[in-house]
C-alpha cells in the first residue's frame, strides 16, 4: 500500500509486510528474533532491490550491525502512534486508506503477543546509499499461538 506524500514531492509512504512461520515449541523471543535476522526474506534494501539471498543490506543499514538487542519491546498503543505519526502527524487519512491499516497493519499489532521495533542505529550502520528513505520504521511482530513472526517496515521513498 502506497500513499503520496506532498503533491509537489515524488514520493510515496509504504508499507511492508512479511510473514514466516515458526514451530510452536518454546523458542525465545530473542532467538526468534535472531532467526527473523539470519533468514533470507530479511536481506531487502527496500529501495526497489528487493531481497537479495546474499545481500549485505537491510533496510538503510548493514545487514552485519543489526542484532537481537537492537529490537525494543513495546507496547501496542506506542507502535500505533508511531505509525499514525508516520502516515500523517494530523491524521487527515483518507477513509480507504484507513481501512487498508487498519486490516492489514492494525489488526495485525492487536493480535501480536509481542511487538518489537527497530531502534533508530547510528550513522555508522547505515550503508553506503542508506539514506534514500527519510522514515524506516520497523516492527517485529510474534503471534506464538499462529506459530507466526511478522515483520512490518514502513518508510518512504
Amino acid at each position: 500500500m502506497q500513499r503520496p506524500l506532498d503533491p509537489k514531492e515524488h514520493g510515496f509512504r509504504w508499507v511492508d509486510i512479511k510473514q514466516l512461520r515458526f514451530s510452536a515449541e518454546s523458542v525465545g523471543d530473542r532467538r526468534l528474533l535472531a532467526a527473523l535476522i539470519g533468514h533470507e526474506q530479511f536481506r531487502d534494501d527496500y529501495a526497489g532491490g528487493g531481497v537479495l539471498s546474499d545481500g549485505p543490506r537491510h533496510g538503510p543499514y548493514w545487514l552485519r550491525l543489526i542484532t537481537p538487542d537492537l529490537y525494543a519491546p513495546i507496547n501496542q498503543e506506542k507502535a500505533v502512534q508511531i505509525l499514525r505519526e508516520w502516515v500523517d502527524p494530523l491524521w487527515d487519512v483518507p477513509t480507504e486508506l484507513e481501512a487498508d491499516l487498519q486490516r492489514e497493519v492494525f489488526a495485525r499489532l492487536a493480535a501480536a503477543d509481542g511487538i518489537y521495533y527497530l531502534s533508530k542505529l547510528g550513522d555508522e550502520a547505515i550503508h553506503d546509499w542508506g539514506r534514500v528513505h527519510d522514515y524506516f520504521h520497523e516492527f517485529v511482530l510474534i503471534d506464538r499461538s499462529a506459530g507466526r513472526i511478522t515483520l512490518i517496515v514502513a518508510a518512504d521513498d
